[in-house]
């Protein structure tokens, strides 16, 4: 998938009973949908903390933000109340399918902690017509975007009428 290219539908269950659609999503600007590894990660910790700590500015922008993971409703929903995220949108059951189809990576458990399969960590901003404006996709748990950085990034874009880039 391309920037100024159509994203995949998505369509998850939330932890607070509740289902998303990237479709039906009514954003003045933007959708950010991260990826993350599951609850047995200590990283998405960390990331989806410092994505609750900014959710505000975020919205204050016209963004929409969910966290999505392969874990069952189960461990996504210990996330959110270990991890102190319960203001952040979080789906769980994101099917193999699902995560190839947004090209993340996909890894086999390797511990008793982990999930037997699971997807490696993504970011994708999508446009309110549903194309991908900028994503960044890992193999492993570390060197993710700093929500900060990609905060000042979308000021600049919006700021400079910046386009998509990466698109050929």
């Amino acid at each position: 998938m391309k920037p100024t290219e159509q994203t995949p539908d998505l369509e998850l269950n939330l932890i607070n009973g509740t289902n998303w659609s990237l479709k039906k999503q009514d954003t003045e600007k933007y959708t950010l949908v991260v990826f993350y590894r599951g609850y047995h990660c200590p990283v998405c910790k960390k990331q989806l903390s410092s994505l609750t700590d900014h959710l505000e500015e975020l919205t204050d922008r016209g963004i929409h933000v969910i966290a999505v993971s392969m874990d069952t409703e189960e461990r996504a929903t210990k996330s959110s109340e270990e991890w102190e995220t319960s203001n952040l949108p979080i789906g769980y059951a994101l099917s193999e399918k699902q995560a190839k189809q947004w090209g993340l990576y996909l890894s086999k458990g390797v511990s008793d902690k982990e999930p037997e399969l699971f997807s490696e960590p993504g970011m994708f901003l999508v446009k309110e017509d549903g194309t991908l404006y900028f994503s960044s996709v890992q193999t492993m748990p570390f060197t993710r975007p700093n929500i900060e950085e990609v905060i000042k990034a979308i000021d600049f874009i919006e700021n400079k009428n910046y386009p998509a880039r990466g698109e050929y």
